[in-house]
C-alpha cells in the first residue's frame, strides 16, 4: 500500500487525503489504485454514510498526475502510461458513479488530476486558495479525467475556453460556474470536516451554514467576449475571430493560444464536442483512454514536457506548428476506438 495516500475512516465517514506535498499531490498509478480500492471497501459497509476528499499538507489541493512518468514512457513502449491512464480512470469512474455523497475540498491547486478527483464529486468546496485549470494543451496533452464531459457542460462556451488557454479559475469563479457547489473560506474547513464525520446523514444543512459570500467571479466580465470568440469548434476559425477582434483582451488570448500545442488544440475542441452528447460518463471515459493512449506517444506531448517540465526552457517545438498543419486525418487517427482487448472498461 502507497503512503501517498492515506485511507482511513473517521466517525462515519471515509477519508481520502493526498499526501504527496513534494508533488503538490500529483497522482501516479499506486494512489488511483488504492483511492479506488477505498471506495470499494466503503461502498458495502453500512456504517459509511460520505467519503471526504481533501490533501494531508502543503499548498495543492493536486497538482495533476504524474506528467513526467507518463513522457517517459510514452518516449518508449507507453505500457506504463496506459497502466496509469487505466487505473485513473477506473477511479474517476467509480467516483462518478458513487452512490454515497462525496465532498471534495478544492482547497490549493485543482489541476489535471485534481480536477477529475474533484468534478465527480456531489459537493465541492472551493476557497480563497482554490486554483483550478485544466492547463494541458501547454504540454501538448488535452483535458482528460473527464474533461470532455464536464467542461463541454459549462455555460456558453466557457469550457473551450478553459480547455484551449488553460486559464486558471478562482474559488469565486468556480463557484459561478458550477464548478464548485460552495465556497468556504480555509479557516473554516477543519471545523467543517470535524462535522460532517460526526454527523454526515447532515451534510446539505452543514455546508449551508459554513458555506460563505462568494467575492465576485471575474471571468464574467468576458463571458459575452468568450462565446463569441470561441463560438467555433474549428480552431483556425477561433484564432480568425480573435485576430479580427484586435481588442487588448482578444489580443492576450490569441498570444496565449500560439504558445499551446495546435494538436492538442484540435483534439480538446473535437473532445468538448464529442463530450456534449455523451451517452453516459463511461462512453466519455473509454474515449479519453483511447486518445490519451495516442497522444502520450505523440511527438507533442514528449516535446512538451520537455519544454515546460524537464528542461523548463519554455520553447516547445511544436510539431505540426500551425492550426493548418494539424489534418482532419491526424485527428481522426487519434480519435478511432482501440481494439475490444485494448480498450477501457469500468472496475
Amino acid at each position: 500500500m502507497t503512503n501517498d495516500v492515506l485511507i482511513e475512516t473517521t466517525g462515519r465517514i471515509g477519508r481520502i487525503r493526498l499526501n504527496r506535498p513534494k508533488a503538490l499531490h500529483a497522482l501516479n498509478t499506486d494512489m488511483c489504485v488504492a483511492m479506488a480500492q477505498g471506495l470499494r471497501q466503503w461502498h458495502d459497509e453500512t456504517a459509511i454514510e460520505a467519503v471526504l476528499i481533501d490533501h494531508a499538507e502543503g499548498r495543492g489541493f493536486c497538482a495533476g498526475g504524474d506528467i513526467r512518468m507518463i513522457a517517459q514512457s510514452g518516449a518508449s513502449d507507453g505500457a506504463k502510461a496506459r497502466e496509469f491512464f487505466f487505473e485513473e480512470y477506473r477511479m474517476n469512474h467509480a467516483l462518478f458513479t458513487y452512490v454515497k455523497p462525496v465532498v471534495a475540498f478544492m482547497d490549493g491547486i485543482t489541476m489535471g488530476g485534481g480536477v477529475g478527483i474533484s468534478l465527480p464529486a456531489r459537493y465541492r468546496i472551493a476557497t480563497e486558495n482554490t486554483k483550478f485549470a485544466m492547463p494541458e494543451t501547454g504540454i501538448g496533452l488535452f483535458p482528460d479525467v473527464g474533461g470532455g464531459w464536464y467542461l463541454s457542460r459549462l455555460p456558453g462556451r466557457m469550457g473551450q475556453y478553459i480547455a484551449l488557454t488553460g486559464h486558471r479559475l478562482d474559488g469565486a469563479e468556480c463557484l459561478a460556474l458550477g464548478l464548485a457547489t460552495h465556497f468556504v473560506p480555509s479557516e473554516k474547513l477543519d471545523a467543517l470536516k470535524t462535522r460532517i464525520a460526526e454527523t454526515p446523514g447532515e451534510i446539505e444543512a452543514i455546508l449551508t451554514e459554513f458555506a460563505g459570500p462568494a467575492p465576485d467571479a471575474a471571468i464574467q466580465a468576458h463571458a459575452a467576449e468568450i462565446a463569441r470568440l470561441f463560438a467555433s469548434d474549428r480552431l483556425e476559425n477561433i484564432f480568425a475571430a480573435l485576430e479580427s477582434d484586435g481588442g487588448a483582451w482578444a489580443t492576450k488570448q490569441l498570444e496565449t493560444l500560439r504558445t499551446k500545442s495546435p494538436q492538442a488544440m484540435k483534439v480538446s475542441l473535437k473532445l468538448l464536442l464529442d463530450g456534449a452528447s455523451m451517452p453516459t460518463f463511461e462512453d466519455e471515459m473509454r474515449q479519453e483512454y483511447a486518445v490519451a493512449t495516442r497522444v502520450c506517444q505523440r511527438a507533442d506531448f514528449i516535446e512538451g514536457v520537455r519544454a515546460v517540465i524537464v528542461d523548463k526552457d519554455n520553447a516547445p517545438r511544436w510539431n505540426p506548428d500551425t492550426p493548418e498543419g494539424v489534418t482532419d486525418h491526424r485527428i481522426d487517427t487519434i480519435f478511432a476506438p482501440l481494439p475490444e482487448d485494448q480498450a477501457w472498461s469500468p472496475a
